[in-house]
């Protein structure tokens, strides 16, 4: 059973992007933000119809790579002695309903991954496993989007991982959520392709997020994927992709060619 949690999402309201708490069918604004001390405004919205935005900004993203058996096996390799760390900029990220935008003039084989992403509350510095959960606030939904050709062809990722929206995250925080067993899953055009659980990792959060803090420091509202199951696949213009995870909701975003005009050819009509 999926533990209870608070939803935070980040919304645009009268302009401005705004963070509230989801509490039932609507949202309660809070301000400034749930990465410090925060309270109620006492204004509530309907969820219902809200332009939602990525719900976290993060200064960095850090990823680990084959954190799924299985997933390392459909690529050839095998899991790492050591966990495999690369970044993303926080330019790649986007958030649900933008465009992910093929860069087709650089790569021909752009895959979806589903993953599970850890949302930094509190500051991690060379901390032990046993210390490392204390500084998380909360988890999302991520697409890490890869241009597969170029990871391969590539010694390391960040060029294949990082073009602009290769980061869709969202659609909210869920806070106070048991990571352990959640179910992952991503389907392209009501295509189930991946489904598998967070029980699946090679390493657990609490590992990862102590390996990270040994190299570099995660702040409030940085962000830290975990990996993905096996299923991961193409993505081609005009194609919609969904990523569900439980207690956290549905991150599902259409596919463009960054390249085609906006009115032909790339899936926005």
């Amino acid at each position: 059973m999926v533990t209870a949690a608070r939803r935070f999402v980040r919304f645009l309201h009268d302009g401005q992007p705004r963070y509230g708490l989801v509490d039932g069918t609507e949202v309660a604004v809070i301000e400034p933000h749930p990465f410090a001390a925060h309270a109620a405004t006492g204004d509530r919205v309907a969820l219902a119809g809200l332009k939602l935005l990525a719900p976290v900004i993060p200064s960095k993203i850090v990823c680990i790579g084959k954190n799924y058996a299985d997933h390392a096996a459909e690529l050839g390799g095998e899991v790492p002695t050591d966990p495999l760390l690369f970044t993303k900029p926080s330019s790649s990220v986007i958030g649900p309903g933008e465009p992910i935008r093929l860069p087709l003039d650089r790569s021909d084989e752009i895959h979806h991954e589903a993953e599970l992403a850890v949302v930094i509350g509190a500051l991690l510095q060379r901390v032990s496993p046993e210390q490392a959960m204390a500084g998380v606030f909360g988890y999302t939904a991520a697409n890490d989007v890869s241009a597969r050709d170029l990871q391969r062809r590539e010694d390391q990722w960040f060029g294949a991982k990082g073009f602009d929206s290769f980061c869709p995250l969202g659609p909210a925080i869920a806070s106070g959520l048991d990571p352990s067993d959640l179910r992952v899953r991503c389907s392209v055009d009501g295509e189930l392709r991946q489904d598998g659980t967070t029980a699946e990792m090679v390493v657990g959060i609490a590992e990862m997020l102590s390996e990270i803090s040994q190299v570099m420091t995660l702040l409030p509202a940085d962000v830290v994927l975990t990996g993905t199951p096996a299923g991961v696949g193409p993505l081609h213009p005009g194609q919609t992709v969904r990523v569900e995870i439980e207690g956290i909701g549905v991150l599902e975003n259409p596919v463009v060619d960054r390249n085609a005009p906006a009115d032909r050819g790339n899936g926005q009509g």
